[in-house]
């Protein structure tokens, strides 16, 4: 069976492409695994001093930590939970912690009344380290125009007049595996589906038998 060049190429380069990515899924799910084992570590630690920087770091999160909150800077809400299961706006304060920095995000608690409006100024700020929820739709994240999730800390005890939110799940979702079957699967039915197609080819190519 001939195979011409230039269509050969492309589907080997595809079919090259699909397999890379099923092997980086293979290392990402032994990467969130290993974060799934030290996310189940962090809750049996101590508390810690929240470190300063501008993006949450992965290996810290679900650790208990504290930080002081010298400003709000501002509120944000966004759908949440108590910890009584509950439903309600959750509100996210945006903490100043010196004169220059990120600072940091701090989830104060829950009301049923979207239109609470919290009391707390700042103070010292206790609990469960956490991502803030992205901010911007999905096609500025793709774009690289909303900013990363900086770290922000789900309050123990609430703010005065809030519920307490309901506990973080320490869990890394783990599809990476199945994401890895799944680009092993394409380049495969790729590969066959190309060499179906050049064999119906050449079959047509034959001349009439007599």
């Amino acid at each position: 069976m001939r195979f011409p060049l230039i269509p050969t190429a492309l589907v080997a380069a595809a079919v090259a492409t699909m397999i890379a990515l099923g092997f980086w899924q293979l290392r990402r799910a032994d990467e969130k695994a290993a974060l799934q084992r030290q996310y189940e570590r962090n809750l049996a630690l101590p508390a810690m001093a929240l470190p300063p920087g501008a993006l949450a770091d992965e290996r810290l999160l679900y650790r208990r930590a504290t930080a002081f909150c010298l400003e709000v800077t501002r509120w944000r809400t966004t759908g949440g939970k108590a910890a009584s299961g509950q439903g309600g706006t959750r509100f996210i304060a945006d903490c100043r912690t010196g004169a220059e920095g990120p600072g940091f995000a701090a989830a104060m608690g829950v009301s049923p009344d979207p239109k609470a409006k919290p009391a707390w100024k700042g103070g010292e700020v206790s609990g469960r380290i956490v991502a803030e929820p992205r901010s911007g739709g999905l096609f500025e994240r793709l774009a690289g125009r909303s900013p990363p999730p900086r770290p922000m800390i789900v309050a123990e005890p609430p703010a005065a007049g809030l519920q307490a939110s309901a506990p973080p799940v320490a869990e890394a979702p783990n599809n990476s595996l199945a994401y890895a079957f799944q680009w092993f699967f394409f380049a495969a039915a790729a590969a066959l589906i190309y060499v179906l197609a050049l064999r119906r080819r050449q079959r047509e190519k034959l001349p009439p038998k007599a």
